[in-house]
């Protein structure tokens, strides 16, 4: 059966995450994996599951998720892509769709996944774009925010930075990038791994915060990973500034640039 790769875009303010729901009485409305399936579906006028990258909660926004699907439909890439977005809510789209090799998955071929978190900080909160942000009136420290997370940097059990609700089976991620910079009123958090535990973007961020504000130290972080202990860390910060900037694939896939990683 033939298999596609999409490229999703999404607002996740209305929305209860990406996973479909399996509570009853709870329409597919409510998830993004409910609106794309049940617009892939009626394109193909046949059943279609997907699969994802890497799942996002509540709230939380994507630029590129990479999700895969099979469908004997014969649909070309761009009735898949503008059938799909001309059948779901304006918060979400369909980018681009490629048609890949059977042994393609969306989640377990990806190399790395990125995050970007956004903070506008300043007194005032934010009127414009403030679903996309999340505010901060006290202060930061940008660089410093930025030397402490260098910490973070490398293979280790993230227990200090997993909600209590996550369900991997160990804490061990490789983190491979972690940058914290300032734009005017704007800091921005940028994140990426080869995997992620649940919550462990926006509990590092809370974290980064505490120093930022100076209410800690920048060596906080360092004990913080080696303590692995949840309850000493910074609270988690808000859905609302974090976007899924997409995985990264190897380049034999042939996906788009965006999501291919460079060689070398």
């Amino acid at each position: 059966m033939p298999r596609y790769a999409l490229g999703v875009e999404y607002d996740g303010g209305g929305f209860r995450g990406w996973q479909r729901l399996t509570q009853p009485g709870l329409p597919d409305g409510h998830t993004i994996q409910g609106v794309l399936e049940t617009a892939l579906s009626s394109v193909a006028d046949a059943p279609v599951a997907t699969v994802c990258a890497g799942r996002t909660d509540a709230g939380v926004h994507a630029q590129c998720q990479v999700v895969h699907f099979d469908s004997d439909a014969v649909r070309d890439p761009r009735a898949w892509t503008l059938g799909a977005t001309t059948r779901l809510p304006p918060a979400v789209s369909v980018v681009w769709c490629r048609p890949v090799a059977d042994d393609f998955n969306a989640r377990f071929s990806a190399q790395a996944r990125r995050y970007r978190y956004r903070i506008l900080n300043r007194q005032v909160r934010p009127a414009l774009g403030r679903q996309w942000l999340s505010w901060h009136w006290r202060p930061l420290d940008a660089g410093a925010m930025h030397r402490a997370a260098q910490a973070l940097v490398g293979e280790h059990d993230f227990g200090a930075f997993r909600s209590a609700e996550c369900e991997a089976t160990h804490g061990r991620r490789e983190l491979q990038r972690i940058a914290v910079a300032r734009e005017g009123d704007l800091v921005t958090v940028d994140v990426q791994a080869n995997a992620f535990l649940h919550h462990m973007v926006r509990n590092i961020v809370g974290s980064l915060l505490e120093v930022g504000a100076g209410a800690q130290p920048e060596a906080w972080i360092a004990e913080l990973l080696e303590g692995r202990d949840r309850t000493r860390a910074g609270p988690t910060a808000p859905a609302d500034g974090l976007v899924f900037i997409g995985p990264l694939y190897a380049a034999h896939w042939g996906l788009p640039g965006g999501v291919t990683a460079e060689q070398g």
